[in-house]
């Protein structure tokens, strides 16, 4: 099984991308987690260039989508809301073949930012993502220096993130016996 894994925050030392990597780190056997590393590459979305010839960043990130089996998402909140990059990354997966019917989990790193979680919620259902929302889980890393490794060590934190991959890989498993 092969998830992607998207991180909204273009930092160096995100807690976003960490957990990302570290949830990696912590899937269950046989399941490949791959980081789209490219959200900083894509353009801003322009319908006018959303066509059968895509921006190659955008071609990448869509090409990616269609071969996994569903999509983790982790982005900080900027001003009550979800980080623009991440936005900007959806927005050119709202037209594409490859999103729709999609299973998606989420991570959040902070239990304050409860909006960006909420908006990020309702733009993915309103693209008919498939929201697992027993393999989403808030881990408390605000505040702290956590980097992949420090996280994969944490025990509270690993099981946390072990338990939601669990359950995610579970989800897409039905989600595939449906279809």
């Amino acid at each position: 099984m092969k998830i992607a894994a998207i991180s909204g925050s273009l930092r160096a030392g995100s807690s976003n991308t960490a957990v990302l990597r570290a949830a990696a780190r912590l899937a269950p056997a046989g399941v490949d987690v791959i980081l789209f590393e490219g959200i900083a590459d894509l353009p801003f979305f322009n319908p006018d260039l959303d066509g059968d010839d895509v921006p190659a960043p955008v071609r990448a990130m869509r090409e990616l989508i269609g071969r996994v089996d569903g999509l983790l998402i982790s982005s900080p909140e900027y001003a009550r809301g979800v980080a623009g990059v991440l936005k900007n990354a959806l927005d050119w997966l709202v037209g594409s073949h490859e999103f729709p019917s999609k299973p998606v989990a989420l991570i959040n790193t902070s239990p304050r930012a409860t909006h960006a979680l909420a908006a990020l919620t309702l733009t993915l259902e309103t693209m008919s993502a498939r929201l697992d929302t027993e393999a989403c889980v808030t881990l408390p890393l605000l505040g702290g220096a956590w980097d992949e490794h420090g996280i994969a060590a944490d025990p509270a934190l690993a099981e946390l993130i072990r338990s939601a991959m669990e359950r995610f890989v579970t989800f897409i498993s039905t989600v595939r016996s449906e279809a």
